[in-house]
């Protein structure tokens, strides 16, 4: 197992949550409103005027104007046409730092040639995709084999979240148990019963709009960081059908917003063992970023069933895969299969494993480990991070900054470390309305970001990539400063 890995040191979560807790009580502090308004009509109308103008045409025909989330950032989102390494520019010819990363998957940095070149290869031959197998379906599969040592086979799916329904169904084939236990706040896809204790801890449906709320019949989920509570569902789990699986994200949350302690999921890997449940460590964001060997090669874990997204095809589209132990991921085997007389899962996707997405996975992996990406990733990581807290006590500000290698936040307003409690129900309209308005200030402060030349997600989230060296971060920083200068106490 490659043991070079992207955290140099574990942050101390007790501290960090004590920080959060701190924030969520305080009054907001976000980017001063006459700051803002500069920033609107100074750069996003003045400067910006054919990003402007193309997401008005958009939003006759898209809904709200961009197709998923990640690219809507206030006043509007801005035309991004061309990436290249650490670097993103728009339509109307500004340079960014890109700390959105395609979501995470970008550990090599944007478009990186030794990978785009081997596509391009492959396309000039047989193009994308032929409905048949081609030989990197092959290679990637053994690369991830090779690399995750509890996977020893490995199938692709078009995006997590297919494979995150897949997870269910291969645990439920594998345990003969009913019920999918998952830690509150995690984001495991927008599939129907997964789509349950997402954002914050405590919210059950409260988020899934568009979901019956029969669907959640054999999904909970547990809080964060609290053992006891994912052993006391797993004992009542007993005598109701029993839990085929227990849903994990490595470090934490929303990828780490709430870190988890060190030995954590240790602990949850010997619960599952004890209580005859399956282990699915959802490493979409993690895989391939934390290390070679993924979270669970940090943490030493087995995971039984290892969820992948956008990282196993490098940025490229057909991004994700189901990987684990032989004696589980046989429920997924295609075709006409001879041997086991066994039920298969209902999986599907004709574009799954295109030769497209497959080489392109094949490729960056091989990339990702000649070259240590992870650990120089992580090294930018621990730079950026350590210069945001520096800035943010010279400006005196109450915010948190932390970091899991490349994965940072930099929490202004603490908005996902809030959680609903329903031994408290009046307490929950004023929970909600709270989360709304600070989340409207991220966005705020996503802008000034923006402005200053800094593509984040959602304003608090930054990955940062090996196409980072120390001057490029430095000088990020300095954005940063400029428009920490503008923050003020709104309330």
């Amino acid at each position: 197992m490659d043991t070079r890995f992207a955290i140099s040191t574990y942050p101390d979560c007790a501290a960090v949550t004590k920080k959060l807790d701190a924030l969520i009580k305080g009054p907001v502090y976000s980017i001063a409103r006459k700051a803002l308004a500069q920033y609107e009509h100074a750069y996003f109308d003045e400067q910006c005027p054919r990003s402007k103008a193309m997401i008005d045409e958009a939003k006759h025909y898209i809904p709200g104007g961009v197709q998923h989330n990640l690219a809507f950032n206030h006043p509007f989102p801005l035309v991004m046409t061309k990436a290249e390494g650490a670097y993103l520019y728009d339509l109307d010819g500004h340079r960014y730092f890109d700390f959105l990363q395609a979501g995470g998957p970008t550990v090599l940095g944007s478009n990186p040639p030794s990978v785009r070149e081997k596509v391009i290869e492959l396309l000039k031959d047989g193009g994308p995709s032929t409905g048949l197998f081609h030989e990197y379906e092959y290679k990637l599969a053994k690369k991830v084999c090779e690399s995750v040592p509890s996977v020893e086979m490995f199938r692709m799916f078009n995006s997590g979240s297919e494979a995150c329904m897949a997870a269910i169904r291969v645990a439920r084939l594998a345990t003969g148990k009913k019920n999918i236990v998952k830690m509150g706040g995690a984001y495991h896809g927008w599939s129907d019963q997964l789509a349950y204790g997402i954002r914050l801890p405590g919210t059950k449906g409260l988020q899934a709009h568009g979901v019956p709320s029969y669907l959640f019949k054999h999904t909970q989920e547990f809080f964060p960081n609290r053992l006891e509570a994912l052993e006391n569902r797993l004992k009542r789990n007993r005598l109701k059908g029993g839990t085929a699986a227990v849903f994990i994200e490595p470090i934490g949350p929303e990828s780490g917003t709430r870190p988890l302690d060190l030995h954590f999921n240790k602990e949850v890997e010997n619960l599952c063992h004890a209580y005859g449940a399956l282990l699915v460590f959802d490493e979409v964001v993690t895989g391939f970023r934390i290390g070679m060997a993924g979270a669970q090669g940090y943490f030493k874990v087995s995971a039984d069933l290892t969820i992948f997204g956008k990282v196993i095809a490098g940025g490229y589209p057909g991004a994700g895969g189901l990987g684990g132990k032989k004696e589980y991921m046989k429920y997924l085997a295609a075709g006409i299969q001879t041997g086991d007389k066994i039920h298969k899962a209902l999986v599907g996707g004709t574009m799954a494993a295109t030769a497209l997405s497959c080489a392109a996975g094949y490729h960056t992996l091989e990339e990702i480990e000649r070259t240590d990406a992870c650990s120089n990733a992580g090294r930018m990581g621990d730079r950026l991070t350590k210069g945001l807290q520096i800035l943010i006590e010279n400006h005196h500000l109450p915010f948190v900054a932390f970091n899991q290698g490349s994965i940072c936040h930099l929490e202004t307003v603490g908005t996902m470390h809030f959680f609903i409690n329903w031994k408290k129900p009046w307490t929950i309209t004023s929970v909600i309305n709270e989360t709304s308005k600070r989340k409207k200030e991220m966005e705020y402060m996503g802008a000034a970001y923006m402005a200053e030349g800094l593509v984040t997600l959602a304003g608090s989230r930054l990955y940062t990539s090996a196409a980072y060296d120390d001057a490029m971060i430095d000088q990020a920083l300095e954005a940063f400063d400029r428009v920490f200068a503008h923050v003020e106490c709104i309330e």
